[in-house]
């Protein structure tokens, strides 16, 4: 099993460059970042930008995978955003992971002035951004006029370290989101769905794991070629309520085929609210076994 951290872009980087190179020194596989301009309602405190603080987080560190988690075509264009994931992979001597979803409703979605759309509409968005995106970075020169975006010669030299592109990591619960997971992803992520009973929300962790096994096999994918993340705190309880409880965890989605999970820097207050002693214990004490899972 290989696990993975959530620093959210919330503290100066005087403050955040702590946990980065403390989260490669403990061992974790790789360590990600929210991919928003403004997050429910932490849009009223600090928050900074993703791509920035990847770019500095991979200065920091030497061999932890860095990843979003998720970037989103909310208020990214492929033609930019590609430009960005090259050099992002250049900085980082090939260690990015491209984690990529529809986009939710919200800041991001309003911010720019636009109005927020509906379900269909933001799969449709998603699945022309994530063609596109994987079209500039495999190619050089790309020209496109679609629904949601249009490119004219679209440019990706030098191109991405890892070849034949960054690994894309697609969130995907619904039927035609996992299509395209099975059809562009190295990895699929899910959440779950949203309960307020664990068991509930294993169980759905499971339906789903089912769906992707059933899109795989629609489509003659080998399963063994889609790696699969759990993001654990998208449960009811938080992942690092305590040590005992993280293990559980872990050996409960490693049970469900999941090769990757993935936890978040424990907060003060608020979202992922928790006792950093915790996470120190797991990183310090567990981590080692838990990676053996």
């Amino acid at each position: 099993m290989r696990i993975g951290i959530v620093i959210l872009p919330d503290q100066r980087w005087s403050d955040a460059q702590r946990r980065w190179r403390q989260a490669d020194e403990w061992g974790f596989d790789h360590a990600w970042t929210y991919d928003h301009l403004g997050w429910r309602d932490l849009v009223d405190g600090p928050w900074f930008d993703s791509v920035t603080t990847l770019t500095a987080a991979a200065t920091v560190t030497s061999r932890i995978r860095l990843g979003t988690l998720v970037a989103s075509p909310n208020f990214r264009h492929p033609a930019t955003f590609a430009r960005q994931v090259t050099a992002l992979d250049d900085v980082s001597g090939g260690r990015l992971l491209l984690g990529l979803g529809a986009g939710g409703i919200g800041f991001d979605a309003t911010v720019l002035g636009g109005e927020t759309l509906p379900p269909r509409q933001r799969v449709d968005r998603f699945a022309e951004f994530t063609e596109l995106l994987d079209a500039i970075l495999r190619g050089d020169g790309t020209t496109w006029r679609g629904d949601w975006f249009a490119a004219v010669d679209a440019r990706s030299n030098p191109g991405c370290l890892q070849q034949p592109r960054v690994p894309f990591v697609l969130a995907a619960n619904g039927p035609r989101s996992m299509g395209l997971a099975a059809r562009f992803g190295q990895g699929w992520v899910t959440i779950g769905t949203d309960t307020e009973d664990l068991a509930a929300w294993w169980s759905s962790v499971a339906e789903l794991s089912a769906r992707m096994d059933a899109t795989l096999d629609r489509v003659g994918r080998d399963p063994a070629t889609l790696d699969r993340y759990l993001s654990l705190d998208s449960a009811p309880v938080f992942s690092l309520s305590s040590a005992d409880f993280f293990a559980e965890q872990v050996d409960r989605a490693a049970r469900l085929g999941f090769t990757d999970v993935v936890t978040h820097w424990p907060r003060a207050s608020s979202w992922y609210a928790g006792d950093e002693a915790v996470l120190v214990d797991v990183a310090t004490r567990l981590l080692p076994d838990l990676r053996r899972v």
